[in-house]
């Protein structure tokens, strides 16, 4: 039977992901309050915040500023497109 969880980012009941996708205590807050597809809708702003801001995912401060970004995605609010940013 399919988990299910009340996701934070689309705010209804949806499919919970199988796996903490996140190492720590990040990681279990977002196993236990986010669904797959918020997930993917993360996974999307990742990828434009890397490529708009250049940003390396094995530069420690790149790393850094990623989490940060994805807490405020997903529970404080959402994280944001670079000023400059057209889709």
């Amino acid at each position: 039977m399919t988990r299910m969880v009340n996701c934070v980012k689309l705010g209804h009941e949806a499919e919970a992901l199988e796996r903490q996708p996140y190492p720590g205590d990040l990681g279990k807050k977002i196993l236990d309050n986010v669904s797959k597809e918020g997930w993917a809708l993360w996974l999307r702003q990742q990828t434009m915040l890397i490529n708009e801001y250049r940003l390396s995912p094995v530069n420690p401060e790149h790393r850094k500023m990623l989490e940060g970004e994805m807490e405020k995605f997903f529970f404080a609010g959402g994280s944001e497109a670079p000023p400059e940013y057209r889709p």
